[in-house]
C-alpha cells in the first residue's frame, strides 16, 4: 500500500466514525416518538420470551388500556399503571368519584 492509499484509507475511516458519533449523539437526544408517556398516549416496555416489546397506543386504545390496567392486578397490569399516570390517563381517586358523583 502507497502512502498516498494510507491516507485515503484513513480519511475514509475518520468520515465513518464521526458519522458513527453523530448517530449516536442523535439517538441518545432525540430518541423518538416513542420515548416516554405523555399527553394521552402510553408505552409500556412489555417483557417476554423473546426479549421484550414496546407497547404504543394513544387515544381511545390508552383510554381502554389504562382503564383496563387499574382493573387487573397482573404483571402487564402493574407496568402500564405507571405510565397510564404520566400519560394523564390515571384512574381517578375513590375521593374524587365520590365527590364528582354526589355533585351530580
Amino acid at each position: 500500500m502507497t502512502r498516498r492509499d494510507k491516507r485515503i484509507l484513513a480519511v475514509v475511516g475518520g468520515f465513518l466514525l464521526a458519522v458513527l458519533a453523530g448517530v449516536g449523539v442523535w439517538a441518545a437526544v432525540r430518541p423518538g416518538s416513542y420515548d416516554r408517556s405523555h399527553d394521552g398516549c402510553i408505552t409500556v416496555s412489555v417483557p417476554s420470551s423473546t426479549g421484550g416489546g414496546l407497547l404504543h397506543q394513544c387515544g381511545a386504545q390508552a383510554r381502554v388500556t389504562c382503564r383496563n390496567a387499574f382493573a387487573q392486578d397482573d404483571r402487564l397490569a402493574l407496568l402500564t399503571r405507571p405510565q397510564c399516570r404520566l400519560a394523564g390517563l390515571a384512574q381517578p381517586s375513590p375521593a374524587a368519584a365520590t365527590a364528582s358523583s354526589s355533585a351530580a
